[in-house]
């Protein structure tokens, strides 16, 4: 029997319904090969203008795995990648999955020592890097002999792949080994491996069919192939059949021409990317009929735009929130409930999500408390740092393990989750919490105001003190003290804002993210 979520994420009284039980695991690399067999002549991946097929994608990753293991690498050792999205990125990737090994996806924005650090800490032993990348460590003077071997992606990997036509010696793939280490950004501190399982990823391919997935659909993906975010689409696209279209660079006109061009099915965008997309002059006049599902995740997703989305671009709405980690995970239907699209929506099948207080006890009913999930996708730790890990853990009265997410949020009569900030960003002023959250919503209520961000800074008379990052709109009336005027008005005494800088923008992640520790450190530099 099944149970149903209520209003504090935790479980009700058993119902009649059947339990959700996961088909068995099935491996990425199998499941390309199967495409391959089944379409060969079925596009996979398109870049700009060059076009790859299944049984080219295939054959591709044939060469990788065979080369990978020419040169002695065995399961579970690590490769790792630093360059622009491109098809040849997407076959190295899966090729070193086909011969068992993990992939470590870097981040091009990266300093030098952030780079050189990552690669350390994967023991990498092979590095897929192109000319921006080597040319960041060559700037910041790294030692060319502490690297791993570099191969150019970016010039062309044919002189060292298996000759046309290898075939790999067959791996079975254990679903407990892991499939990449993804980096957190690093925004709290030296970034952590996040070692996601091969089961993890399962889980994903089997959102494909809950989301349109087919062999039919082309998913147009304008995010780095690094990201979770972006993995986390282009895997079921091409598990089951669908073809890729990368964008390595994301403008709106670009993106919205190749949508049209395309006939783009699917999407996964960050809030920022559909912020750009949305107030683009020429939005309405592009043909977006074709889509049948957008997907949003990684960052806070206002409730107005979400309803702008859906009354000007065709297709579903979906929502989804969670972690690099894993845990649980909740999905917003937003096209199915525009009365919830203040929340992230409810947990998702087979997703116990739960609410905790500072002393790790769960919380009543109804009140506010951190965001813990347990699933079938969860990371297996940071790689290396088992206390970084447990911290990240949080066990259950019945000894279940499930991940700390480090957000604030509740649980509405109807089961759905409204967030409110991330725990470390909460401000406590004078005794009182304040969630920078709420003050962000008012400030961009002001007409003037396109983008905002609130902060606490350390006060001598309350502790710590909310200011506000502002961008304001081209010809702006009011100034910034104008709208702080404005702001305190509309809120309660302790959570008035007690200063305003206007900025000429906010500093993002790749991502979207706004990175509020340079916020505060530069306010208090």
């Amino acid at each position: 029997m099944s149970t149903s979520p209520v209003a504090n994420g935790t479980s009700a009284a058993p119902t009649a319904t059947a339990p959700y039980v996961p088909p068995p695991f099935r491996d990425l690399p199998s499941l390309v090969a199967e495409q391959a067999a089944r379409a060969p002549e079925a596009v996979a991946l398109r870049c700009g203008d060059q076009a790859m097929t299944y049984a080219a994608l295939d054959a591709r990753m044939d060469r990788v795995a065979a080369a990978l293991q020419r040169d002695g690498f065995q399961p579970t050792q690590a490769i790792a990648i630093c360059a622009t999205s491109s098809i040849d990125y997407v076959a190295v990737f899966f090729g070193a999955l086909r011969a068992g090994l993990a992939v470590a996806p870097l981040a091009p924005s990266s300093t030098a020592g952030q780079l050189a650090d990552m690669l350390a800490d994967a023991d990498a032993q092979l590095f897929f890097a192109d000319a921006a990348t080597l040319q960041t460590l060559h700037d910041g003077g790294v030692d060319k002999a502490k690297l791993p071997r570099v191969l150019r992606l970016d010039e062309g990997i044919e002189p060292w792949l298996a000759p046309v036509g290898a075939r790999p010696r067959p791996v079975t793939i254990d679903p407990a080994w892991p499939f990449n280490l993804i980096y957190s950004s690093g925004t709290t501190g030296t970034p952590k491996g996040i070692v996601q399982p091969h089961a993890m990823r399962w889980v994903h391919i089997q959102r494909a069919a809950l989301t349109g997935y087919g062999p039919d659909c082309v998913t147009l993906i304008a995010t780095p192939l690094y990201s979770n975010t972006t993995l986390v689409a282009v895997i079921p696209t091409l598990a089951v059949g669908g073809c890729v279209v990368l964008c390595p660079k994301f403008d709106a006109k670009g993106y919205l021409e190749l949508a049209q061009a395309h006939r783009a099915t699917h999407t996964m965008l960050v809030p920022v990317q559909y912020q750009r997309l949305m107030h683009h002059a020429d939005f309405d006049r592009y043909d977006l009929s074709s889509f049948r599902v957008k997907l949003c995740t990684s960052a806070p997703f206002h409730a107005a735009l979400k309803a702008d989305i859906l009354a000007r671009w065709p297709g579903a709405l979906i929502e989804y929130y969670g972690m690099t980690e894993g845990g649980g995970t909740c999905i917003l239907h937003a096209h199915l409930h525009p009365t919830k699209l203040h929340t992230v929506g409810q947990p998702a099948e087979g997703h116990d999500i739960r609410l905790i207080d500072e002393q790790g006890r769960e919380v009543p009913r109804g009140e506010a408390g951190e965001v813990v999930g347990r699933s079938g996708g969860m990371m297996s730790g940071y790689h290396k740092q088992p206390a970084k890990t447990a911290e990240a853990e949080w066990t259950s009265p019945e000894g279940l393990r499930f991940i700390r997410t480090g957000d604030v949020g509740r649980f509405d009569a109807d089961g759905f989750m409204t967030l409110f900030d991330r725990r470390k960003d909460m401000i406590i002023s004078g005794g009182f919490n304040i969630y920078p959250s709420d003050l962000e919503a008012v400030l961009r209520q002001h007409p003037d105001v396109a983008d905002a961000a609130v902060i606490g800074v350390p006060s001598s008379e309350w502790g710590e003190t909310p200011v506000a990052c502002v961008v304001l709109r081209a010809h702006a009336v009011a100034d910034g003290e104008a709208v702080r005027q404005w702001v305190n008005a509309q809120v309660g005494k302790t959570q008035r804002l007690s200063a305003l800088k206007v900025v000429g923008e906010l500093p993002r992640s790749a991502i979207g993210k706004i990175l509020k520790r340079e916020l505060r450190d530069a306010w208090q530099g």
